[in-house]
């Protein structure tokens, strides 16, 4: 797929990728081997007939593929564009282990793009069955469970914390990643489909536990929104930013418009970016657009990034300098962040964890000049709401616990996405939405 070149893009929040035309798309639909096993199916947690869409793609009949799309994944523009295709279905095709798979999820986005174009239609709803269903949270797990059960025939009501629906789609990936109008047009959706989305509503606060339990299931799907900390000194210095907290200011708050919009940001000089992840490319890479020299500090090698390799490669081309093998160990400032004060790393075996793990270098500290410093180590689930149901299990990070299906301790309290399964991928958050879904529908149908 085509993308911008990194000297331009760097200076702007426009999409990266610029997508297939439709002779690249036709022409990468008929690599497709049709197999009759397909093992891409297989490495899509939410079971989308992937031969089918592509036959349909082949034969230049777009809008038909999208309906197989749609068939099983209300979020198809939005997948093609950040769904780790590379380990999920593009991992599994057959030409993969000789060559170079089907581009997959480039070809879900293109038929997605094409059918926005001109108006996505309606999925069909079955008649309604009577049953209110609250659903927490509108990022990937909460518009997926709205969106089955809303087919399903249940009255489905989202609530939603801030201003605008779409969860980590909206404050945790950048435009140029993610453009906001995707979001946008397949959130559309879900009210076009009769669910109602409540912004401004902070359950277990404005909506009250006894609120959401008057409904006859409560699906619960508020991500993992509570950044981790490293624990060192000088963490607590002005200049310092959870990941969360900075995308979110810049993402959703359109900080980088100050004064514009009323939320600022610290335009800083050097930053110094602390984690591997997708999370930590996205805050680099949003630092180097504010104009600043961007330095990513992981303590583990570069092959072991958990970052997407295609993110990792787009950040270098955009001036992100990488130190790998060094860990912070305390942060320096007078009133505000100076510096940020790293140890050496050398990765040792162990037989615990399955991957060399770091360990510090006696001697070998160094300094990285920084006035601003963001923590990019990962998050876990928002406790909020979890703590205050009654009957909730939760595991030793805070996670709820569940069953394969969603179920948790509560008889009519279902949950999927990060909140149980901590910090994953939308796709995942996906498939495990669906699988709730169909087991509230199942237990709904009893009542």
């Amino acid at each position: 797929m085509a993308e911008r070149p990194a000297g331009e893009r760097v200076k702007d929040f426009d999409e990266v990728d610029t997508g297939l035309s439709e002779e690249e798309a036709v022409a990468e639909a008929e690599r497709c081997l049709q197999c009759t096993k397909p093992s891409c199916v297989k490495g899509c947690p939410v079971e989308i007939d992937i031969p089918a869409f592509i036959a349909r793609v082949a034969e230049r009949d777009f809008h038909g593929a999208a309906s197989v799309i749609r068939e099983n994944n209300i979020l198809p523009a939005i997948c093609g564009r950040v769904c780790p295709q590379e380990v999920q279905c593009e991992g599994q095709c057959i030409l993969g282990a000789k060559g170079t798979p089907v581009r997959i999820g480039a070809l879900e986005r293109f038929v997605a793009d094409r059918e926005r174009e001109s108006g996505i239609p309606v999925p069909r709803v079955d008649e309604p069955t009577g049953k209110r269903v609250a659903v927490v949270g509108s990022g990937p797990a909460g518009i997926t469970a709205a969106a089955e059960l809303a087919r399903m025939g249940h009255a489905v009501t989202v609530y939603e914390s801030l201003h605008e629906p779409g969860g980590v789609l909206v404050y945790g990936i950048p435009e140029f990643r993610l453009p906001k109008d995707v979001v946008r047009a397949e959130i559309d959706l879900l009210r076009r489909m009769g669910v109602t989305i409540l912004t401004n509503h902070v359950a277990g606060s404005s909506v009250t536990v006894d609120d959401l339990l008057s409904h006859d299931a409560v699906f619960i799907g508020t991500g993992a929104g509570l950044p981790y900390f490293m624990g060192i000194p000088g963490e607590n210095l002005p200049g310092v930013y959870s990941a969360n907290e900075f995308l979110t200011r810049v993402n959703l708050m359109r900080a980088d418009r100050f004064p514009e919009y009323d939320t600022p940001v610290r335009h800083a000089g050097r930053v110094v970016v602390v984690g591997g992840g997708n999370v930590a490319m996205d805050a680099a890479r949003v630092a180097r657009r504010l104009g600043a020299r961007t330095t990513l500090v992981y303590r583990r090698r570069r092959e072991d990034l958990p970052a997407r390799q295609v993110e990792v490669r787009r950040a270098e081309e955009e001036g992100v300098e990488f130190i790998f093998c060094a860990s912070p160990v305390r942060l320096l400032g007078d009133g505000c962040v100076e510096g940020v004060v790293c140890q050496r790393m050398e990765m040792c075996p162990t037989g615990g964890s399955g991957r060399p793990e770091p360990v510090p270098v006696e001697g070998s500290l160094f300094t990285i000049d920084a006035d601003m410093c963001i923590v990019a180590i990962g998050q876990g689930p928002n406790p909020l709401l979890v703590r205050m149901l009654p009957g909730i299990s939760r595991g030793e990070r805070g996670n709820v616990l569940v069953d394969d299906e969603g179920r948790t301790a509560h008889p009519k309290v279902f949950a999927a996405g990060d909140i149980a399964t901590g910090a994953a991928t939308v796709i995942l958050a996906m498939g495990g939405a669906k699988r709730a879904a169909r087991a509230m529908d199942r237990m709904l149908r009893r009542k």
